[in-house]
């Protein structure tokens, strides 16, 4: 065997590390004294002096991963390498592992403090409902509900966590909840139209995760849906979520492009609560370029459509209706700051006010969707408004559906795959004018089925919304 000759090192004994050490590191340190093999890669240094203070500067002779550094033979030498790039093979294959569950564990860490999350603002909201039997019955129904919808809602969630087609939580404002999700087509060959999305929740449980269905299917057909998350009460009141929407409305304006949106092609749409919030940011918008001098983010005339899905657009009309239906009037004054402000807050009649009127000129198209047997926000709330917005001028026009629930339009009906008519009235207008989609979505292949029909019905039946 050929001889070696190991460089010149000089040996600290285990006493350089800190008396403070822990006893793992003091048993390991001892068993580092009785293997000589293991001294000679954990306490061997070079010297050198530092130039101002004098003082010798110790420095490790090898990494503790690597191995014996030698002056060999030729012989000698191959060996050292092949025992170098195995080492490295070996290394790179656990790099990689680590790689793969260090980006499940983020996975799984941002899946716990959304649920943290979503539980935390669940007590909060407890906390101001109280527990009275009306919302015990409407919380043991929405169990049922939820129990019922959960093969979809587990689909739905793996997509949202695990796509790489969803883009989460990117910020577009300086408070908590400013966060939006994008749900981009795999399809990259050119801009897409986009959606800026508001999801529902009754000013309360509103979260942008709720939209993650919708995202998904609209996806599917070219479409980017960027989901906006905002303050819910009691975190914040109406102005702070009109406020919200308007900066998550102003950055999808302002950098869709950069995610392959088509800047010119630009919808906003709401759901419920989402979709009076909605409203009340575009109006507002008009109202801030009609008047002189007010600097703004974004322009209403960026906003192609304004899409109102299931929502209530004259509050004064719909308290006391809210009030029989649990959400009683002291919280929901709370939430739209005092009864003083519920015209202010009102789409229908803030459009009507004469001092503003130039701002009804500005508006975009508007398409209001509901079902006639929504019980939560009665189909009428669309139907006055596209009448009153027909009066000032505004292309606008309501579509109902018959026998459709508040949650049939935005749940049920998605989850049932094949064909749902209001998706597909929704992608029409939105690839009105655009041949090539259109041929797209003649042979598009129906959606699958996410729940089985018969818990559908009975979700349907159950349902406390």
């Amino acid at each position: 065997m050929p001889s070696q000759q190991i460089l010149p090192i000089t040996y600290h004994p285990p006493s350089v590390f800190s008396s403070s050490s822990s006893p793992t590191e003091k048993l390991l340190l001892k068993d580092a004294e009785d293997d000589p093999t293991t001294r000679l890669l954990l306490f061997s240094h070079f010297e050198e002096e530092d130039e101002e203070k004098g003082t010798p500067i110790i420095k490790p002779l090898l990494p503790r991963a690597s191995s014996y550094i030698t002056s060999t033979t030729n012989g000698a030498n191959k060996h050292q390498q092949r025992r170098r790039r195995t080492a490295s093979d070996s290394s790179l294959s656990s790099l990689s592992d680590d790689s793969r569950n260090n980006s499940l564990g983020r996975e799984v860490e941002h899946a716990a403090a959304e649920t943290f999350l979503v539980t935390r603002l669940s007590l909060k909201l407890l906390r101001y409902l109280g527990v009275g039997y009306r919302w015990i019955t409407r919380f043991l129904a929405l169990g049922c509900y939820s129990f019922l919808l959960m093969p979809g809602f587990i689909q739905v969630g793996y997509y949202y966590f695990f796509s790489s087609q969803v883009r989460r939580g990117i910020v577009y404002g300086d408070q908590p909840r400013n966060r939006l999700d994008l749900y981009l087509p795999k399809n990259t060959d050119g801009p897409k139209p986009v959606i800026a999305f508001v999801t529902g929740g009754a000013w309360i449980i509103g979260y942008k995760a709720w939209g993650s269905l919708l995202g998904q299917q609209l996806s599917e057909r070219d479409i980017i849906v960027a989901c906006i998350d905002y303050r819910n009460f009691p975190q914040g009141t109406i102005s702070d979520m009109v406020k919200d929407a308007s900066q998550g409305i102003s950055f999808v304006c302002n950098h869709i492009a950069d995610y392959g949106g088509d800047p010119n092609r630009i919808y906003l749409m709401g759901q419920s609560a989402g979709a009076h919030i909605g409203a009340c940011a575009l109006i507002d918008q008009a109202i801030k370029e009609a008047g002189e001098g007010e600097s703004t983010s974004w322009s209403v005339s960026q906003i192609k459509a304004y899409f109102g899905l299931s929502g209530g657009y004259n509050l004064l009309n719909l308290v006391d209706h809210f009030h029989r239906r649990g959400l009683y009037r002291s919280i929901f004054l709370g939430i739209m700051e005092g009864e003083q402000s519920l015209q202010r807050f009102s789409p229908e009649l803030m459009i009507q006010d004469l001092n503003i009127s130039h701002a009804a000129s500005l508006l975009p198209p508007v398409i209001l969707f509901h079902g006639t047997a929504d019980y939560s926000i009665p189909s009428d709330a669309s139907k006055n408004f596209a009448e009153t917005l027909q009066r000032l001028g505004v292309k606008a026009k309501s579509i109902l559906y018959e026998g459709k629930t508040h949650t049939d339009l935005f749940l049920q009906d998605p989850m049932r795959g094949g064909k749902d008519d209001m998706f597909e009235d929704l992608v029409a207008i939105i690839h009105e004018g655009d041949s090539e989609a259109l041929a797209k979505d003649a042979v598009a292949p129906p959606r699958k089925r996410l729940v089985p029909e018969f818990m559908l019905k009975l979700a349907h039946r159950v349902s406390p919304f």
